[in-house]
């Protein structure tokens, strides 16, 4: 049902791939020291977001490609109704037979909303005892309900509770942005 308050875009494409730069920029360093990452893209916006993330990492900074592999992990749907009181984590087959131990992981994701879901994800990896787990998200909601902080943040959006923050992430939607959707505007 809508009524009648609009969706709001706060990041247009343009803007994004700037922010995507920055990430990339700030996540160098780190990658640069330690050889080599495994990038692992939380589906479904996050495989994108890591693959861009890669690219730049690659190309702008000159790290080396990063090994990539993705999880799916399901708490909320897009509307944040609770799909999964106990998150919800599944590995393919292929995947997890990788040896983890001794490596570093950027685990990258689009909104960092209550943290339930990246912890899952830190929990489920730190059994395969890397060197190191980073963080990497697109959307910082800023009210995490957990004591889970991403390493890199694209844009922290410290907005009021109750409405929504859409990643439109190509290939899922067919413009890269950013959109917020005040409470009570979702159809």
């Amino acid at each position: 049902m809508q009524t009648g308050r609009a969706r709001s875009c706060l990041f247009n494409a343009q803007e994004l791939q700037q922010v995507l730069r920055a990430m990339a920029a700030d996540l160098a360093p780190w990658v640069r020291s330690c050889g080599s990452i495994l990038l692992i893209g939380v589906l479904r916006r996050g495989a994108p977001l890591a693959d861009a993330l890669g690219e730049r990492l690659v190309s702008e900074q000159g790290c080396a490609p990063p090994l990539r592999v993705d999880l799916r992990v399901k708490r909320y749907a897009d509307d944040l109704t609770l799909l999964y009181p106990d998150t919800h984590l599944e590995e393919d087959p292929r995947q997890a037979e990788k040896d983890l131990a001794g490596r570093h992981v950027l685990v990258v994701d689009d909104v960092l909303y209550s943290g339930h879901s990246i912890l899952k994800v830190v929990e489920h990896l730190a059994r395969k005892r890397p060197a190191s787990i980073r963080v990497a998200t697109l959307v910082d909601r800023c009210i995490t309900r957990l004591p889970i902080r991403a390493d890199v943040v694209g844009v922290r959006l410290q907005i009021a509770d109750g409405g929504i923050v859409e990643c439109h992430v190509p290939p899922y939607e067919p413009e890269f942005q950013i959109v917020w959707v005040p409470p009570g505007a979702a159809s």
